[in-house]
């Protein structure tokens, strides 16, 4: 492993970050893990990103501390009530949630391209989509496109030429999609965290716009009873 070219990922413990991770590994990369330990509701995820990280046998796991509780502005960063549906089978709203989290992606990227660029990693990948996403706007194509020239212009290694590569291979994908793809490459989905209101053991909460999602793939694939 000590002779692939490094990648990293963002690995937040959910099931979308976990399949770019598988995608990036089969591509013959090396990993670099990051995750932003950064005051969400949700902390389970960070045992997950652990777990996960250990699964992949990555090269580093680097999980870095970030402070966003005290900006606030999300129902993940603050005492705002996460909103949650009678029934799963409840459709997800297109508009933009309190879940929505102030510029995350932004500042996410904006570390990992930072990190990577210190690590000499010439790819980075993301889970973001923009099929399955409850409206956040730091999901959607433009946005990525847009950061992408950002890093050209903001990097050393960009200014030299040789630009950063940020992968986002589930960028069109549904969740039913994108869960396949997890069971094809064998990743333990039982150990990921989609939920953004868990019980402290880590059960989900089955109600959120994510476990909505995530539950309806599930039985699209059969994998769920009705």
């Amino acid at each position: 492993m000590a002779n692939r070219p490094p990648a990293v990922v963002l690995l937040s413990g959910g099931l979308d970050s976990a399949v770019v991770a598988a995608w990036l590994q089969q591509r013959g990369f090396g990993l670099r893990a990051l995750t932003l330990d950064y005051g969400q509701r949700h902390r389970v995820e960070l045992e997950a990103a652990r777990r996960l990280a250990e699964h992949f046998r990555v090269e580093e796991h680097l999980i870095q501390p970030l402070d966003l509780r005290a900006i606030g502005g999300s129902a993940l960063t603050s005492s705002i009530e996460v909103p949650k549906a009678d029934h799963p089978e409840a459709e997800v709203a297109p508009d933009i949630p309190v879940t929505y989290v102030p510029a995350r992606n932004l500042i996410f990227l904006s570390i990992a391209l930072a990190f990577a660029e210190a690590r000499g990693a010439q790819d980075l990948g993301i889970g973001v989509n923009a099929l399955d996403y409850s409206g956040y706007p730091d999901c959607r194509p433009e946005f990525l496109d847009a950061f992408r020239h950002c890093a050209d212009l903001a990097t050393r290694v960009g200014v030299e030429g040789k630009p950063i590569q940020i992968h986002t291979p589930l960028q069109q994908k549904s969740k039913v999609e994108i869960l396949q793809m997890a069971l094809d490459f064998g990743i333990p989905v039982d150990q990921t965290v989609s939920c953004y209101d868990p019980a402290a053991d880590g059960s989900p909460c089955r109600a959120c716009d994510a476990c909505r999602l995530r539950y309806q793939a599930e039985r699209q694939l059969g994998l769920k009873e009705a």
